[in-house]
Parts: C-alpha cells; sequence; structure tokens
C-alpha cells in the first residue's frame, strides 16, 4: 500500500509562500484618529478644561492669599455669588458691560461694512490698503492702548491739540477722565481694534456673491440701496450672523484696553464685569468673589456661544 503524502506535508510546518511574510500590525481607522486628535485633546483638558473647572469651584469658596499657604479654602457656597450681587458695583459693570459691548459691536460692524462695501470696488492700491486696515491686529494691544492714551490725553493729546487748533472746542476735552465721557472714548478705541475684524469676514463674504445676480438686477433698475436691500443683505445674512455673535462674546470679555486706558475709572465710569473681575481677584486678592463675577460673565458669553453654533450650522443644514 502507498501512501502519497499531501503538499502541506511535503513543503513542511516551518515553509510559507514565496514572497509572503507574517502580517504587519495595522492601527483602525478609528485608533489613528484617536492618536492625531489626542495632542489637541490634552491641550484643551490642561489649558481650558482644568482653569475653568478650577475657576468654578473658586466660586464656591473663601480663595484668598491664605489659601495659597495652607492649601484649604472653606467652601461657602453661593455666598460669593451673593455678595457679587447685591454688591453696590454690580449694576454698574453690569450696565457698562451691555454699553460697552453693543457700543462696540454697533461701531464695528457699520464702520466694517462701509469699508467692506467700498474695498469690493475695483481701484489702484487696494490691495495695499486692505493689508493696512490690518495695522490694529499686527500691533499687541498694550501699545495700541498706550497710543491711544497719548492721544487722548486731556493737556497734551493729539486729539485736543487738533480740535483747539481748528477751534472746534474752546477748552481740552477730558475724554478719559470725565466719568461722562470715558466710556465712549473706551468703546471708540475698541471700535477701531474690531474694525479689521468685520472687514475681513464681510468681505470674504462679498466675494461669494456672484456678480451674475447684479447684472441681472441692474437690467430691472436695482442699482445701488435696492441692490444692497434686495441682493447683498440676504446673500450676506449668514456672515453677517456670524460676525455680530463672535463679536458679543469677544468684546464681553475685553480687559486689556479698558485697564490700559482707565483701568475701570473714573469713578468706575468704564467698569466692566472683565475689570471687576480682574480687580477682585489681582488687586483685591479676593479669588472667590473674583471667581464669582468671571462665572458669570462665563455664563453670559456660553450663552452667545451657543446662539453663534446653530447660526454658524443652520446655512450647511438648509
Amino acid at each position: 500500500m502507498t501512501i502519497t503524502p499531501t503538499p502541506s506535508e511535503v513543503r513542511g510546518p516551518e515553509s510559507t509562500p514565496k514572497g509572503r511574510g507574517p502580517r504587519p500590525f495595522q492601527l483602525g481607522d478609528r485608533t489613528v484618529q484617536w492618536l492625531f486628535l489626542a495632542p489637541v485633546v490634552i491641550y484643551i483638558l490642561l489649558f481650558f478644561g482644568y482653569p475653568i473647572v478650577k475657576n468654578f469651584q473658586m466660586g464656591f469658596q473663601e480663595y484668598g492669599t491664605a489659601a495659597f499657604v495652607s492649601g484649604e479654602a472653606p467652601w461657602v457656597g453661593l455666598d460669593n455669588y451673593i455678595e457679587v450681587v447685591t454688591g453696590s458695583l454690580f449694576q454698574t459693570a453690569l450696565t457698562n458691560t451691555a454699553l460697552f459691548t453693543l457700543g462696540s459691536i454697533a461701531g464695528q460692524f457699520i464702520f466694517g461694512m462701509l469699508l467692506a462695501l467700498f474695498f469690493q470696488r475695483r481701484f489702484p492700491l487696494s490691495g495695499a490698503l486692505r493689508s493696512m486696515l490690518l495695522l490694529p491686529w499686527l500691533l499687541p494691544l498694550i501699545a495700541s492702548t498706550a497710543v491711544w492714551k497719548w492721544i487722548l490725553d486731556q493737556d497734551n493729546g493729539v486729539l485736543n491739540q487738533t480740535l483747539l487748533a481748528l477751534n472746534l472746542v474752546s477748552e481740552p476735552v477730558p475724554w478719559l477722565t470725565s466719568p461722562d465721557l470715558a466710556l465712549l472714548a473706551v468703546v471708540g478705541v475698541n471700535v477701531w481694534l474690531g474694525i479689521p475684524f468685520n472687514v475681513s469676514l464681510l468681505y470674504s463674504g462679498l466675494q461669494e456673491i456672484p456678480h451674475d445676480l447684479y447684472e441681472a438686477a441692474a437690467l430691472d433698475g436695482a442699482t445701488g440701496w435696492k441692490a444692497f436691500w434686495h441682493i447683498t443683505w440676504p446673500s450676506l445674512r449668514p456672515v453677517v450672523n456670524v460676525v455680530l455673535i463672535l463679536g458679543v462674546v469677544y468684546t464681553l470679555k475685553v480687559l486689556d484696553v479698558i485697564l490700559g486706558l482707565t483701568g475701570g475709572g473714573p469713578a468706575n465710569s468704564t467698569q466692566t464685569l472683565a475689570t471687576d473681575s480682574y480687580n477682585r481677584s489681582f488687586v483685591e486678592f479676593s479669588f472667590g468673589t473674583g471667581a464669582a463675577v468671571s462665572n458669570i460673565l462665563i455664563i453670559i458669553a456660553l450663552v452667545f456661544a451657543v446662539i453663534y453654533l446653530r447660526a454658524s450650522r443652520r446655512p450647511v443644514d438648509e
């Protein structure tokens, strides 16, 4: 009886097909995605998540300078929030925050829209002028506020000297030292700083509107204001929503401009929730009440952030 060996027995247990080796270890697509996201997630948790959680915790503690030494901060519940809300400064800071935000957003958007429409026209050096318009963004804020503080100085400021030379005023105007004018001056400086942001986004939105729409409307006599109202504004509305809501979120937390110009004075006329939180934490070293004020400001900003996310997602869904 003849026994014929099978191919596997002839090949042997250790032999493998020519050109084939052990299969290399491969990561799944989901694992690779999380590996790429891991540095960003870790960064956000360390530098954004932890400070927010710690700040929220401090808002319910009697956290002062002694807590840094002892490491113990008594739990006081809502006492910090009650002290802040019932204080005489809170209503003033809340009102100034609203006025500062509304005035800044209105000024930035109006001037930004006018300049975006102006640069939409083709003319020599338009690109160079648009580049120069970004100057407020390129300068450090501390340098910008220092220059503006010199410009608005009551005695030696360029603005007052120019107004006096033109006989537009009879005496120097106390731009930064008058409780009636200080907030207006701070709003004006913040408008100057925010115009480039508005121009950049609005100009980009204008470039996306097909020029054929204007040509077709011109045949029907819709030019100038009619073309803007019936073509430009409806087409630009999603961009306008994003610009306004982002502007509100950014303006609510403005601190350096006010500190550099007035420090919250005179007589708390430029005191906002952001400056109040700063003063409580780093001037009075009452970190618990300072955290309470900042938490209130965070909640207000989150409301507008949610509105922004909904507004920016709606055009995609539709």
